[in-house]
């Protein structure tokens, strides 16, 4: 075949508006690769001039689907701005909150964005109910896996197939040749992709004790946006009306006895379904398609901020997560990461539509960050990206100069190269099961294999939180909040902070500036800007512009191959997917040039 030009515009089963265009030789092999976000964020210039307390509530809409990442990045840089502590119990409730977006995350991720990239639906119809009983009965103690089970599952997509309308499965590539799962491995993921639907309804009830709902959470600056009352509750309910007093604001509900229990009810779902369904489920997918353990690697550097306190954000050592980068695959040293040193942290604009006033070649620190639109070109759909000028929406954010994959991959390997036993011990087995090298993790299989295996870490870590938490309850501490300074005449005229966390899909970090009490500057760079940015000053590439290359398309009118490896890092660019122009004429295909 002759060389191409594929664009697949948009990427789906993401959150927001991604463009991928990939060059392929006679051979359809990918030379070279654009990564383009096609939506303007712009958040940051709707924050300047507000309270830097409300600044959570605006930036947490920053995305609809991590719910409430935005939301703890935003009050912890106020809280390290104005030096604020929180008590002992606002911490261990921000992480139960903080694990649970990630366990619900990374397994909605797998089954409902990314399965369908290695599990053919259709070759489901033909699976034997009976074979399927027996595969998942040899992978899983999981109680749902017998013959009339499956036989249910077979029939329920049946129904689907049969009135032509697939609904959830419509518009895939059924039939590739890529696909390589047999028909009951294929039943078995489509019915567990089912059971997620069910489950993620359960678990996100956690953040409702916590935060009043989901999505979107409620925050507040100085703790948790919860009391614990003493009383015990009404059942149905698991809460109770509390006049809280100044700081969480009269008549918030306050977490009883019954929310609690249905907190460790959660807890235990969680680690049921990453332990008897997710997990097998992977290494299960993972074996029939070993040869995507070479493949998707990127730039082989890797960096983490940190997260899961267990004293506080300000002690690095006290972080289950750390702080940390990686540099050409090297395991062997790590290095440290200061997101308030000018020379770690900056972005770059010279291949974005957006100018900075010392020149779009020069990086900006975020403190320093400047978001100023400078767009003069066709509206989209862009016919083609003008990769030798600006071509994306997002920034280029560089570490010490380097591109940085951020996300599970990156801190799987940082907890590996700690030390830190279970992860060690977790990856050792996932490795030895499927017969692959430690070196196999740097791929499109290995980033995915990684988020499995980082939701175990954490959902088996949410045990010992809550016990710390229930155990601070019985001993009389019942603190969530401090007002400490809450009153803004005490704080100083100027102040500057960072707040971060590790976010899903990735190590995440709000900067802001006050003035006068007000927001000055706010600065956001998130997971999918490291990843997905396009090329700097320097012609680097990012993550996901470097991981295509090499990669052979079987079929560029169906580039599914594109496809596992984006859906690998789990983008997330914006809130929303624009379907259709102002005149209703529908923008969602695949083009080939």
């Amino acid at each position: 075949m002759p060389s191409q030009l594929v664009v697949v515009d948009p990427v789906t089963r993401i959150e927001g508006h991604l463009r991928i265009e990939a060059k392929t030789d006679a051979a359809g092999t990918i030379t070279g690769a654009s990564s383009a976000g096609t939506m303007v964020r712009g958040i940051e210039i709707i924050l300047r001039g507000r309270d830097p307390r409300d600044a959570w509530a605006f930036a947490q809409r920053i995305c609809g689907v991590c719910t409430l990442v935005h939301g703890i990045a935003s009050v912890r840089t106020v809280e390290n701005a104005l030096n604020y502590d929180i008590p002992p119990n606002a911490q261990l409730i921000r992480n139960l909150m903080i694990a649970a977006q990630f366990v619900h995350d990374h397994v909605m991720h797998f089954y409902h964005l990314h399965a369908l990239d290695w599990v053919d639906v259709v070759s489901a119809l033909k699976a034997d109910p009976g074979k399927t009983s027996a595969l998942a009965q040899s992978i899983s103690s999981y109680s749902k896996s017998s013959p009339g089970y499956f036989a249910d599952q077979r029939k329920k997509l049946k129904n689907f197939v049969e009135s032509g309308q697939l609904g959830l499965f419509a518009n895939g590539y059924w039939g590739h040749p890529a696909y390589k799962l047999p028909p009951e491995a294929n039943l078995l993921a489509v019915s567990h992709y089912l059971e997620a639907l069910a489950w993620q309804r359960e678990v996100a009830k956690l953040h409702a004790v916590f935060g009043g709902k989901n999505p979107h959470p409620n925050f507040v600056v100085g703790g948790a946006p919860c009391a614990i009352s003493v009383h015990p509750g009404r059942k149905e309910a698991g809460v109770d009306e509390f006049n809280t007093g100044a700081g969480v604001g009269a008549g918030a509900t306050a977490v009883n006895i019954l929310g609690l229990e249905l907190v460790q009810h959660v807890i235990r779902q969680m680690r049921s379904f990453v332990d008897e369904v997710y997990l097998p489920d992977t290494l299960a997918i993972a074996g029939f398609y070993k040869d995507w353990f070479t493949r998707g690697e990127g730039v082989g550097n890797f960096m983490t901020f940190g997260e899961f306190p267990q004293k506080g954000m300000n002690d690095p050592g006290s972080l289950l997560i750390p702080p940390a980068a990686i540099l050409g695959r090297d395991l062997n040293k790590l290095h440290p990461v200061d997101l308030t040193d000018p020379a770690q942290v900056q972005e770059f604009v010279a291949h974005s539509w957006y100018d900075y006033s010392v020149g779009k070649n020069k990086g900006l620190h975020p403190y320093k960050g400047q978001t100023v639109l400078h767009y003069s070109g066709p509206k989209p759909p862009y016919e083609h990206l003008d990769t030798e000028q600006s071509y994306s929406w997002l920034k280029s954010p560089r570490w010490r100069g380097n591109p940085m994959e951020v996300g599970p991959l990156a801190r799987v390997l940082v907890l590996y190269a700690s030390g830190h036993e279970p992860t060690r011990e977790l990856a050792g087995y996932a490795l030895k099961k499927l017969d692959l090298p430690l070196p196999a993790l740097f791929s499109t299989l290995g980033r995915t294999a990684a988020r499995t295996l980082e939701a175990k870490i954490i959902a088996d870590a949410m045990q010992g939180w809550y016990d710390s938490l229930m155990a601070n309850i019985k001993n009389g501490d019942v603190r969530t909040f401090n007002d400490r300074l809450w009153d803004p005449s005490a704080w100083p005229e100027t102040a500057r902070g960072v707040g971060f966390t590790e976010a899903p899909r990735g190590a995440l970090a709000h900067w802001i500036v006050i003035k006068d009490t007000k927001i000055d500057n706010y600065q956001a760079v998130v997971p999918t800007t490291w990843n997905a940015g396009p090329r700097d000053a320097a012609g680097k590439e990012g993550p996901y512009e470097a991981s295509l290359p090499g990669t052979n398309l079987y079929d560029p009118k169906q580039p599914l191959e594109i496809l596992r490896t984006i859906h690998s890092f789990d983008p997330c660019i914006a809130c929303a997917v624009h379907v259709a122009d102002p005149a209703g004429n529908e923008l969602v295909e695949v083009k080939v040039s």
